[in-house]
């Protein structure tokens, strides 16, 4: 009997995105390797954490696949891109990344909900609110980054800049969570 709950074009899209999640993985570990060779430990710290964030991303979506009856495939991986030349690119790149894996989510949703797929629909939509949140955390170590001087910042800024980034947490404060006791 077939269990299979997925369309081809749902398996296929899911797929897709296992190899973007192994791929956004490898990207923030190579990134992550950069700063720490550059003496930000802090943004390292930050940057290898998210590398295993990105893995479990990519097991999610696995799961996921096995669980709907489906086939997960694993391929090979693209290189990543080359070292960026400073914080402020390498904050840049990440960004960048990260709104082209919120589209690819979107396409996700969208066909699912074109499919009348609901449990993949309802699947992607804990996909939405993380990249929600990634793209929340670049921005804000871009603003932060910026008030420190941008690619001009001091050494002095850099430093007090990388301690504070090693110390915050992974999830980025958002919209749907304010209140006025509360706004950020």
């Amino acid at each position: 009997m077939d269990t299979n709950r997925l369309s081809k074009a749902i398996t296929d899209i899911l797929n897709n995105q296992v190899k973007k999640e192994a791929e956004a993985a490898q990207i923030y570990l190579s990134y992550a390797t950069w700063a720490d060779s550059e003496g930000y430990a802090g943004v390292a710290n930050l940057l290898f954490r998210h590398s295993g964030e990105e893995r479990d991303h990519m097991m999610k979506v696995i799961d996921y696949i096995q669980e709907r009856g489906g086939r997960a495939k694993v391929t090979a991986l693209s290189a990543p891109p080359k070292d960026p030349k400073n914080l402020q690119e390498c904050f840049e790149k990440i960004f960048q990344h990260e709104v082209d894996n919120t589209n690819a989510i979107y396409e996700i949703v969208s066909l699912s909900h074109d499919e009348k797929d609901w449990a993949t629909w309802n699947f992607g939509q804990w996909f939405v609110k993380e990249q929600i949140e990634e793209e929340t955390l670049v921005m804000d170590l871009l603003d932060k980054l910026k008030i420190a001087g941008g690619a001009k910042a001091t050494s002095e800024s850099l430093l007090y800049l990388d301690s504070k980034i090693g110390q915050q947490d992974d999830d980025a404060d958002l919209a749907r969570d304010a209140s006025v006791e509360s706004p950020q």
